[in-house]
């Protein structure tokens, strides 16, 4: 049961969006709050990434199962920027003298943010932490109008790279999944990214209702055409709790069926491998050396402080690895934090077991997979030779030549049936 949890838990932490190396000395570039450099002529400091979560949103999707509130009576932004700062100071405490090396704005809705509060939540990072000279800074935008006029703001706070959440380029699968932008807004608000960033990507949702091999083709290439270096490209997922899992129950949601959803997954992988852009997890797709920092720190098992509402994190304490997650609604959450300093619900040590699972769980999405021996290490045994062996005469892993073990092409859409396999 607790292996069950962690893993589960573990799919919740994972933050899907996107990255690569920026230049980035023109972040937090204000003067007062300049960050502390590492000193370079010293190894590089493992990755630590620190995660901000953003609650609110205008809407709440109908396939999202995400920590998002609506409050259409408002909020105290201020209010909630100091509980943040608060938190990160808290959290600093405990794990001091770390490197900050990325930083995601996730949500929700941070593009909901007036610029201001973000430059607020970035200089109380650098407050407590040393920050990286190419520290990767993204926050997650919707592709409206209204919030794409606060990108050059974000930039100037010390942003330097937005993720937006296009989700389809059809005016009638956007107002299907309930998004509150339409197609051409969303390609003009990429624009303006385009003119502001150096890095930015955004997500698509593919397997919709009555979507085609054919339809998804044309849609795919035309957002190749507009992103840069990196797309996020997900199957729909319907899940319970929300809207939409409502709905397909009572037979008024019809999606593509298994043999659908695979070629359309197929077909994905076709078109953005010829297009330059391979895929290198299983839903991230990036050109060589644009891959997502931030998230490469969850997927490879790195530490990453989780603040605000219903953030997760994974803490090095001690040399004990800690799981720790906030309250999740953010009227309990900020007054847990003015009251303790922090919004902690969970904070508990992970056992060598757990914490091997998670990197297994994490890693194998990466198409460069993991390292036995560093599972080994983490878990106090090696991963059965056996079940990697008839994996591997199943064509759903390989072992490459520097002795990593990753999953094939044909292994990535059973990869939950590969891990529990190897798991077990």
């Amino acid at each position: 049961e607790t292996r069950r949890r962690v893993l589960a838990e573990a799919i919740i932490d994972y933050n899907c969006n996107d990255l690569s190396a920026a230049e980035a000395n023109a972040c937090f570039s204000r003067g007062a709050s300049r960050p502390k450099m590492v000193n370079m002529n010293l190894p590089n400091p493992a990755p630590f990434a620190v995660y901000v979560h953003w609650p609110f949103c205008l809407s709440k999707c109908p396939y999202c199962d995400f920590n998002s509130h609506v409050r259409h009576g408002g909020y105290d932004e201020a209010r909630y920027v100091r509980a943040i700062e608060t938190e990160l100071a808290s959290t600093a405490q405990r794990v001091p003298g770390r490197t900050v090396s990325t930083i995601f704005f996730g949500g929700g809705t941070p593009s909901l943010m007036q610029p201001t509060s973000v430059q607020a939540i970035l200089d109380a990072i650098a407050r407590h932490w040393s920050v990286s000279p190419d520290v990767e800074v993204t926050l997650e935008a919707n592709p409206t109008s209204v919030e794409a006029t606060r990108f050059r703001g974000y930039r100037a706070a010390g942003v330097n790279r937005v993720s937006l959440g296009v989700q389809a380029l059809d005016d009638l699968s956007l107002k299907e999944l309930g998004r509150l932008h339409t197609a051409q807004e969303a390609l003009d608000a990429v624009a303006v990214a385009r003119s502001i960033f150096d890095r930015y990507s955004f997500d698509l949702i593919y397997a919709r209702p009555r979507q085609t091999l054919t339809g998804w083709e044309t849609e795919l290439r035309r957002a190749i055409g507009e992103a840069a270096e990196h797309l996020s490209l997900y199957q729909l997922t319907i899940e319970p709790g929300t809207p939409f899992f409502g709905l397909h129950k009572a037979g008024k949601l019809i999606v593509p069926d298994e043999d659908l959803g695979r070629d359309l997954y197929d077909l994905t992988q076709a078109v953005c491998a010829d297009a330059g852009l391979p895929a290198y997890e299983i839903s991230n797709h990036a050109r060589p050396g644009a891959e997502c920092r931030h998230n490469l720190v969850y997927w490879r098992g790195h530490d990453y402080a989780g603040v605000g509402p219903g953030a997760h994190g994974r803490l090095t304490i001690d040399g004990r690895r800690c799981a720790t997650e906030t309250e999740k609604r953010p009227e309990s959450w900020i007054m847990r934090v003015e009251a303790k300093g922090h919004g902690l619900i969970v904070d508990e040590a992970l056992t060598p077991g757990e914490t091997a699972d998670e990197y297994l769980l994490m890693g194998l999405r990466l198409v460069e997979g993991i390292e036995p021996s560093r599972y080994s290490a983490l878990a106090g045994r090696t991963l059965d030779p056996l079940r990697i062996s008839i994996l591997r005469d199943e064509g759903a892993v390989e072992t490459t030549a520097d002795g990593r073990l990753r999953v094939t092409p044909s292994g990535f859409p059973v990869l939950d049936a590969v891990v529990a396999d190897l798991a077990a």
